[in-house]
């Protein structure tokens, strides 16, 4: 999703510092994206896309990478926290404490991290601003999800850290949403059939009223917009890209 991401924003007209850790995680049980997968990426759009190897669980890192943003290219009018891990398998009482503390790392802290770096530079904007901070929950943070206990609660939290931002951005121009998407095909959605002991991840799709798998090219393509100038007036909000899974 990541991936689709910067395809979508560059699509869009945007000039994009992508950010990667490059690195797989012990914690998990699933290989996360390398540095070949970052800058093949970054190959298929020249100019466009500057990268950094950082990790999301360093502040300094996604400082470095809203430098790179205003050195590079003159400025930032977005930020984008994509980063997500997954894990799961034992009910709540049983969960792999490394493996719960991974999940908040990455997801929670790491948007608060992105935040914590990118805020400030949005908010030197001169008035009017129209800066834009999007993150990505999930369908699992609108709901509670058997053997995924970590992981729903990290994107449950997700949103309600969206949410306040928005509130404490309230008046500056720069508004703050999450994106919630449903089954989408990738890795991640992969480590969950494995979690639930299914021979495919399309065996998902029955939980969606669209009755397939999303591509990631579609969250991508909400977070694209809610980076334009067209989303001003959204703010707050969880938006699910989810093919109808949360509809009941």
């Amino acid at each position: 999703m990541g991936a689709a991401t910067v395809d979508a924003l560059v699509g869009a007209g945007w000039q994009v510092v992508a950010l990667d850790r490059c690195a797989d995680d012990p914690a998990l049980d699933y290989p996360l994206a390398s540095k070949s997968d970052l800058e093949e990426v970054a190959a298929r759009h020249g100019a466009a896309v500057r990268t950094v190897v950082g990790d999301v669980r360093s502040r300094a890192d996604l400082r470095e990478a809203v430098d790179e943003a205003v050195r590079h290219f003159g400025g930032l009018q977005a930020a984008v926290a994509v980063a997500g891990v997954i894990g799961g398998g034992p009910p709540l009482w049983e969960a792999d404490d490394a493996q719960w503390d991974v999940l908040f790392d990455v997801n929670v802290n790491g948007v608060r991290n992105l935040a914590a770096a990118a805020v400030p530079t949005l908010l030197q904007a001169p008035a009017p601003r129209s800066g834009r901070f999007v993150a990505v929950a999930s369908a699992a943070g609108l709901l509670g999800l058997p053997r995924l206990s970590g992981y729903s609660a990290s994107k449950h939290a997700v949103i309600g850290l969206v949410r306040s931002l928005a509130a404490d951005l309230a008046g500056t121009g720069v508004t703050a949403n999450a994106v919630c998407p449903g089954s989408t095909r990738g890795p991640m959605l992969d480590a969950s059939a494995a979690v639930y002991g299914l021979g495919s991840p399309e065996e998902f799709a029955v939980h969606q009223l669209v009755e397939r798998l999303l591509e990631p090219a579609e969250p991508a393509a909400l977070i694209a917009w809610l980076c334009g100038r067209d989303a001003g007036g959204v703010t707050g909000a969880a938006l699910p890209v989810d093919g109808g899974m949360t509809t009941s």
